[in-house]
């Protein structure tokens, strides 16, 4: 599958998924204007992307499908959007291959690592938070 590269705009993130990388990132703020525009065709990419490795079963080469949340802001609008994204890569994880999502924050924003803590609950999800220095 064709890798996904979105540049951060000043209001979006940047988003790289590849595959053969086994890179999936989301990183910046994220508060777009129009949020459906932003992220419909984000997790039809994905998807696809799950299609594939299930119907395939081949894992693309990975142990492991590493996933990077690297936010400094979203808004509400967007944690819909990202709630669904997780909640794809909840389902490759009960497929059989095993997802670590990474959830960056830096030191001084309990918020946003709160926010990630929230996400993992509602999923039953564990992440790893990593903490950034401010």
């Amino acid at each position: 599958m064709e890798k996904l590269v979105i540049e951060e705009g000043r209001r979006t993130p940047e988003i790289i998924f590849s595959p053969e990388e086994n890179h999936f990132c989301i990183r910046g703020t994220s508060a777009p204007e129009d949020v459906r525009s932003m992220y419909y065709p984000v997790i039809e990419w994905f998807k696809g992307f799950k299609e594939e490795l299930i119907k395939d079963g081949k894992n693309n080469g990975m142990d492991t499908l590493v996933f990077q949340m690297d936010l400094m802001y979203f808004n509400s609008s967007s944690a819909k959007f990202f709630y669904d994204l997780l909640a794809e890569l909840k389902d490759i994880s009960a497929s059989g291959l095993p997802v670590k999502v990474e959830w960056y924050y830096e030191e001084e924003d309990t918020d946003m690592k709160e926010a990630g803590m929230d996400f993992a609950e509602m999923l039953e999800m564990d992440f790893a938070y990593i903490e950034k220095p401010s």
